[in-house]
């Protein structure tokens, strides 16, 4: 009996895309079958991207096809008008977007973003809208949904705008679901029920997903085939057993050997520094909820954190989004404020304005989670990267070409660059700016939030080597906050792991992520993605069977003092 044919839900035909005389992909070829997953993986400004928005229509208008063609359903997609390319937007094709808080509108609540698509594409009326609108957030496990729905885009953290992202484009239920670094902002354990959560709706609605990313982990655990690009052009096109047990392409073999996987890094030495320069006691960030009638509650954002931070020593912070990583991050640099005691070198950090603030942020500095909200799009890079030796050294604009130069060229950057602006760069790109910035005054702390999430594996591993030497040059000290365990292994000699706003285990590095002592921090571990097919993270050993503190208490609640148990050798977990 003959084989029924596969028809292709999606074909790209000869694609090629230019800017200018440039040509930015390179007659690019590729087919997406119903309920398949196609996975493409290339470092930053390979062309990745840019071939998800030319299937959206959403193309920079300085930006052009000359040749090729994108078929969906028989449709030639390139000859659509803008009209009808809106109709086919969040219905038949919707799109993750790699950075959510440059796609989500900062004027309008959730709930008016995610009620715009269902109010063009499906026949709800208004309660039936918000019904669906909290079955999507419940379903990408958003706390406080009805909350979520009042809220703006500001007032919620990284890993909760991206996960409203996938929500708004899961709406629909569209036939094409493409992903564009869906799970970078996500923490282990919400990123292996979101892949979970997708492959459902795939199953259930035949669903065909294209997934970019740099994750090789996510690409072994999700994809059915690969396609590795370079410079615009196709390396490899692989069945994802193939290309992860015999890649053809020494780029490909490149890429696999650059991937961190935990339980392989090197062993670390200890620092033998009696004195710590970072010192944080009880450090606590409220914030004040609506008023309730008479009643004053506050959220308890982070709650008495404390731990020292040594020179030379890079000390790891990992949890789930909304544990307070990058609340603790943003108090120590005072942009939230807080009690309890932080001290760089003796110097009380709380409360320190005006030139006081000035003169301590030569020494502690900060990468922060999203670089194109960090970047101002209005300035240059030259600008951007030089700014900090303007304002503090006052360094002549020849001199301070030279040192952006330096800077760009130590995180992987050419110094012709600077003349560029941050739109002009891929998401990886900007990081790697963000990076040099922070590095200009050669400070003694940086608190880098989620530093390295959004480069690809050979980028990553060329900028944690930089972060390491720097660190053994300068005596650097680093607080790395991230959701990447293998990251964290591979660069920090110890670890504390939060959870509900307060560290419920720390010690040195291969106790915590080899020997954990809090189940919390198993759950974190047995979440972590390896790169290698047919291996799938349980995603329904949820965290939810852990009692979770209520983060909103009365205003003057008083929280109990933490129990900790000692296991030796520094390392502590909760009771």
């Amino acid at each position: 009996m003959p084989q029924k044919a596969i028809h292709s839900l999606l074909s790209v035909e000869g694609l090629t895309i230019e800017f200018g005389s440039r040509r930015v992909v390179d007659e690019l070829t590729f087919s997406l079958h119903a309920g398949k997953t196609l996975c493409i993986a290339g470092e930053s400004g390979s062309g990745k991207s840019l071939t998800s928005l030319a299937i959206m229509g959403l193309l920079p208008r300085n930006a052009h096809i000359p040749k090729g063609a994108i078929i969906f359903d028989n449709t030639e997609l390139t000859t659509l008008s803008e009209r009808q390319r809106q109709q086919m937007r969040g219905r038949d094709i919707g799109m993750i977007f790699q950075e959510p808080m440059t796609s989500l509108n900062p004027l309008m609540t959730i709930g008016q973003q995610m009620g715009e698509s269902l109010r063009r594409h499906a026949e709800l009326d208004r309660r039936g809208r918000k019904a669906r609108v909290l079955e999507m957030l419940d379903a990408v496990k958003m706390s406080q949904p009805e909350k979520r729905l009042r809220q703006y885009p500001n007032e919620l953290s990284g890993g909760m705008r991206q996960r409203v992202m996938i929500a708004m484009a899961m709406l629909c239920q569209p036939r094409i679901l493409i992903a564009d670094e869906p799970t970078t902002a996500l923490d282990v354990t919400i990123q292996a029920q979101i892949l979970e959560l997708m492959r459902d709706l795939q199953v259930r609605y035949n669903t065909g997903i294209l997934m970019i990313t740099h994750d090789m982990g996510v690409v072994a655990e999700m994809a059915d085939d690969v396609l590795v690009m370079n410079q615009g052009r196709v390396e490899e096109h692989a069945e994802v057993n193939a290309l992860f047990h015999a890649p053809q392409a020494q780029y490909t073999r490149t890429l696999l050997n650059s991937v961190p996987v935990l339980g392989k890094a090197p062993p670390i030495s200890q620092v033998e520094e009696k004195i710590p320069l970072l010192r944080v006691r009880d450090l606590s960030v409220r914030f004040p909820t609506r008023r309730e009638g008479f009643s004053r509650r506050e959220i308890y954002a982070v709650d008495k954190v404390s731990f020292d931070l040594f020179p030379g020593e890079t000390l790891g912070i990992v949890g789930e989004s909304g544990c307070g990583k990058s609340t603790t991050g943003k108090a120590l640099m005072n942009m939230v404020n807080f009690t309890g005691s932080a001290q760089l070198e003796g110097k009380e950090l709380r409360d320190l304005k005006g030139n006081e603030l000035q003169t301590i942020r030569r020494e502690i500095q900060m990468v922060f989670q999203d670089p194109a909200a960090a970047l101002n799009s209005r300035k240059t890079i030259f600008d951007l990267v030089g700014e900090p030796l303007y304002i503090h050294e006052k360094m002549p604009t020849a001199e301070r070409k030279m040192r952006v130069e330096q800077l760009l060229k130590q995180v992987g950057l050419p110094g012709e660059v600077m003349t560029r602006y941050p739109h002009q760069f891929s998401g990886g790109q900007r990081q790697r700016i963000c990076i040099a910035r922070a590095l200009a005054l050669n400070p003694k702390v940086i608190i880098a939030d989620e530093s390295v999430s959004a480069l690809d594996v050979s980028v990553q591993a060329q900028v944690l080597e930089l972060l390491e030497s720097l660190r053994e040059q300068f005596k650097l000290s680093y607080l790395f906050i991230s959701h990447d365990m293998a990251v964290v292994e591979r660069l920090c000699h110890r670890v504390a792991v939060m959870f509900g706003g307060r560290i419920v285990e720390y010690g040195p590095r291969d106790q915590v992520l080899h020997h954990p002592r809090h189940p919390y921090t198993r759950r974190l571990l047995s979440a972590v993605p390896m790169p290698e097919p047919g291996h799938r993270r349980d995603a329904g050993e949820r965290l939810d069977v852990i009692e979770r503190p209520d983060p909103i208490k009365p205003h003057g609640w008083q929280s109990p003092a933490v129990q900790f148990v000692d296991y030796g050798n520094g390392h502590f977990a909760v009771l």
